[in-house]
């Protein structure tokens, strides 16, 4: 019988022994590794956190002892442990669970997490309640290494120490973030893993925590015995445990990043790498980036790129990075510091690139606005992930527009196609006027072979591509195309619309739009991201005091979880039959 099978709640792995905790670690890690392979997902922070969760459980008393797991990319164990194992041993439920700490789950999930370096503030928070309720628990936050180099981790730790009372945290020191850890703290976490723990520099000693080291995180034994020393524990206190990522899964151990997260059937039977010899690697957007930043790094040494933290998500693998050399910076896990360094990059006469998910741009809100705008650096930010998706709620890519669009001296651009993409890229590099932001395409390369001879400085000039009458059509970015196949439906019904790609969502062409009145009954806006805020909206402001009906479709301002894009775009009727019929209702 296996050891999973015997468990049924948390008393069962209290009561479990030291063997039978080893074939529970041995059992869970099949499982991730199963069900991971099968739907995609994060697999080596999961695989390294398996024994140390096991632990963690069997010591403390979740869900009245509290546990925060930053990002929450290493909850899976926790999640098998608390409940839900069956969605995970099922394969007909794999997809009903989210792959981060969600309290509509379970009782044993605190927050929902899904951007890293804030469980350190979220626990002192906690600690904090509790501590003014005259309640007694421990409070448990639990951190990787990678995450300690965002801001919040340390404005986190600083403040912890304030609290004189219980107040414990878990750095799991893998030696990795997604990608290699960057900074002057790793030094620190190096010297105290070769010392165990025992150097006089000790960063977290530093600030005022006691301090215990794990030499193998990964052992049970080890882990139990420290926990136990720090139960009840009436002092801030960290626990620093090293562990492997990817253990158990020699090819996750052999290649930490590429297995972070992992696309479905990456493994074959054999938990080797599903041999992908021979198979061509498509253009991509991210590719024809990479290859137009290189040629300029050789033309020009001023230029170079920015990504804080998950260059793997951009296309700077390994190897491309190695081709950049000093021409790259991974700033950490730290996207504010990634726009301020970048502005003053610009400023001081470099050319940087910073390239940001839609998702993580949503960190970097008041340095957008005060360390780049405010000083009009001219550097650009490349925006991927900028669309309506069926991601965990925590990664949506929806938010940028109206982030960005409305905070002044920003110009936000929208290319339709690889064309126009790379003619904003050589205008990118030649402007020295103000910043600049480029939503690079969220769709499969898009190319008419057709040469884009806009002058990208005259600002706020749409692009009129099919002229007609009664009803204009204007699709943002992604969603030009949308507006085409909606035209072609609407000539189908005897209407020739008006067809426009704006390419600027930051600004409004206005005398292109007061030259609609003159033939125009209705302005249709379609655009790949959330209503509230957005160009749509600006639209129908612009209109607002005339006789233009205006029709805007997107995102309703929503955390949709892990909605099928086929749902979400039938909710907000951003199909060309739905967008057709409401066309034809209103005229």
């Amino acid at each position: 019988m296996k050891i999973l099978d015997k468990l049924n709640s948390l008393d069962d792995l209290k009561n479990f022994t030291y063997e039978e905790l080893k074939s529970l670690a041995s059992e869970m890690r099949s499982l991730i590794i199963k069900k991971v392979n099968t739907t995609g997902g994060h697999l080596a922070p999961n695989l390294g956190f398996i024994e140390p969760t096991i632990a963690l459980h069997k010591v403390f008393n979740s869900p009245v002892d509290k546990f925060v797991f930053d990002v929450s990319h290493q909850c899976y164990p926790h999640k098998i442990l608390t409940g839900r194992k069956k969605y995970y041993e099922n394969p007909e439920k794999y997809l009903e669970i989210s792959g981060y700490t969600n309290p509509e789950e379970s009782a044993h999930d605190t927050f929902v997490i899904g951007h890293t370096s804030t469980s350190v503030s979220l626990a002192c928070g906690i600690a904090k309640a509790r501590d003014l309720r005259g309640e007694k628990y421990n409070v448990v936050a639990i951190i990787g290494d990678g995450s300690l180099s965002g801001g919040e981790a340390y404005e986190g730790l600083n403040n912890g120490t304030t609290l004189g009372s219980n107040f414990i945290v878990i750095v799991n020191d893998n030696e990795m973030s997604i990608a290699e850890n960057q900074g002057g703290l790793y030094e620190n976490l190096r010297l105290l893993r070769e010392t165990n723990g025992q150097a006089e520099c000790n960063f977290f000693k530093s600030l005022g925590y006691d301090y215990y080291y794990v030499s193998d995180g990964n052992d049970l034994s080890q882990m139990i015995e420290v926990l136990e020393k720090v139960k009840g524990t009436e002092q801030p206190t960290v626990v620093h445990i090293r562990t492997q990522k990817g253990k158990g899964l020699k090819a996750a151990e052999d290649n930490k990043e590429l297995f972070h997260w992992i696309v479905p059937n990456l493994l074959d039977e054999n938990n080797e790498i599903a041999n992908t010899q021979g198979a061509e690697c498509p253009e991509t957007y991210a590719s024809v980036t990479i290859d137009f930043l290189l040629n300029k790094c050789k033309q020009d040494k001023t230029v170079f790129a920015i990504n804080p933290a998950t260059p793997g998500a951009v296309g700077f693998t390994p190897d491309i990075r190695e081709k950049f050399g000093a021409n790259f910076v991974d700033t950490g896990i730290a996207e504010e510091h990634a726009v301020a360094y970048a502005s003053a990059s610009a400023k001081n006469g470099a050319n940087p690139y910073l390239l940001l998910i839609s998702s993580f741009l949503q960190r970097t809100y008041d340095q957008l606005s005060q360390d780049l705008a405010l000083n009009n650096s001219p550097m650009t930010i490349l925006v991927y992930w900028g669309a309506i998706q069926a991601n965990d709620m925590t990664h949506l890519g929806c938010f940028d527009i109206p982030i960005i669009s409305n905070i002044p001296n920003i110009v936000y651009l929208a290319p339709a196609t690889k064309e126009e993409y790379l003619k904003m890229l050589e205008f990118s590099y030649l402007n020295k006027e103000f910043p600049l932001a480029i939503r690079v395409p969220f769709t499969n390369i898009i190319s008419t072979g057709e040469v884009d001879n806009t002058d990208y400085s005259i600002l706020n000039k749409f692009k009129v591509t099919q002229s007609g009458s009664e009803v204009a059509l204007i699709g943002v970015g992604n969603f030009y195309h949308l507006a085409l196949e909606v035209a072609q439906n609407l000539e189908n019904e005897g209407i020739k619309a008006t067809v426009i790609n704006p390419r600027f969502i930051s600004g409004l062409d206005k005398e292109l739009l007061n030259s609609l009145k003159e033939n125009h009954k209705l302005v249709v806006t379609l655009e790949d991201g959330v209503l509230d805020g957005g160009f749509g909206q600006k639209v129908a402001s612009f209109y607002g005091n005339s006789d233009i009906k205006v029709l805007n479709y997107g995102a309703e301002k929503e955390f949709p979880d892990r909605v099928s894009i086929a749902k979400l775009y039938e909710k907000y009727r951003l199909k060309k039959e739905l967008i057709v019929s409401d066309i034809k209702e209103i005229l």
